[in-house]
């Protein structure tokens, strides 16, 4: 079993190069756990009515699920529930996906959502039932609604929770809950739906919240809510932290080494807003954990064309952004 935080890194997807090696070699060789963090997914309004219409509830996730489904563990924030009246429509704010959707998530190997959202009380508590029932039909884990959902890989305990903070300011009891399960996992991933929608940056609370999270025992932050790609602030064991602006973030700048990193906010992943260019944007955060602590952290970046994807406190190195081409797929209005 790995040691609490002892491993956390992010890399680019690669080609391996075909090597022969020794049995020496072989046995020494470092198992490797990759988890990706990626934005809001949001699979109803004119997401649902175009998977509709082309008889396909994959098709969203079609450019990005071989790459997505490689990694071990896949983390979304689920921006709607699923329902099997799901009324058609272009607009409005009440999200709803029909459970056909779930076909998607499967696809792109998705293993957690985070339903802590402004949305996922749309259609009620019963609602949220009949969403649980179909992952649960899935095999995909829901976090959000008070529980640790845990998942072990190759001996390591990984840890999800997840908390809205868009209306309510997180209480003492929400630390609590972190510090309880980050004494129950080897490796804790916090999502967090808060934050200003369509602004690039935190608010002076939010990275406030963020460290207190981070102290309480958290691992990882991956924010979500504001529909953009915001900063990242990168916490000490020290309690200091520095903060990466977006626009240096979507350009490589990085947290060093020893340092616990604080996604503010992943943007969109799949999303029907296609009226501005940040809104069509997300970023896709790789995290590699190594068994001796050598890591590394990044950012892929993604761009949405026509609402599909196109395009530990011990051992946190450096991390390096880059932006990777995921193809395009055209939408009709």
């Amino acid at each position: 079993m790995l040691t609490k935080r002892e491993v956390v890194s992010t890399q680019k997807i690669y080609l391996p190069t075909l090597t022969t090696k020794t049995s020496k070699e072989i046995e020494n060789i470092q198992p490797e756990i990759k988890v990706l963090l990626v934005g809001d997914v949001m699979l109803g309004r004119k997401v649902m009515l175009e998977s509709q219409k082309k008889k396909d509830f994959i098709y969203p996730f079609r450019k990005v699920a071989s790459t997505l489904s490689t990694s071990d563990i896949v983390f979304i924030n689920l921006e709607n529930p699923m329902v099997k009246d799901c009324p058609y429509t272009y607009a409005g704010f009440k999200f709803c996906s029909l459970p056909e959707s779930a076909e998607g998530l499967v696809s792109a190997g998705v293993d957690v959502v985070n339903l802590a959202n402004n949305h996922s009380m749309n259609y009620g508590q019963a609602g949220i039932n009949e969403t649980l029932e179909i992952l649960g039909d899935k095999e995909i884990l829901a976090t959000g609604l008070g529980e640790l959902k845990v998942l072990e890989k190759q001996g390591t305990s990984f840890g999800f929770l997840g908390f809205d903070f868009t209306i309510k300011e997180p209480i003492a009891a929400d630390y609590e809950q972190i510090k309880n399960a980050d004494e129950q996992v080897d490796i804790l991933i916090v999502g967090v739906h808060w934050g200003v929608e369509y602004t690039d940056k935190p608010t002076v609370s939010q990275r406030l919240w963020a460290k207190k999270i981070v102290e309480s025992g958290a691992d990882v932050i991956a924010g979500h809510h504001p529909h953009w790609v915001q900063g990242v602030d990168c916490v000490a064991n020290n309690g200091s932290v520095s903060y990466i602006t977006a626009f240096d973030f979507k350009n490589g700048s990085v947290c060093q080494t020893g340092i616990i990193p604080v996604f503010y906010s992943l943007g969109n992943f799949i999303f029907d807003q296609m009226w501005s260019e940040e809104t069509k944007k997300g970023a896709v955060v790789e995290l590699t954990f190594l068994s001796k602590g050598q890591s590394t952290s990044g950012r892929k970046g993604t761009s949405l064309q026509g609402r599909v994807p196109s395009g530990t406190r011990q051992g946190m190195k450096t991390f390096r952004t880059y932006i990777r081409n995921w193809g395009q797929v055209e939408f009709v209005d």
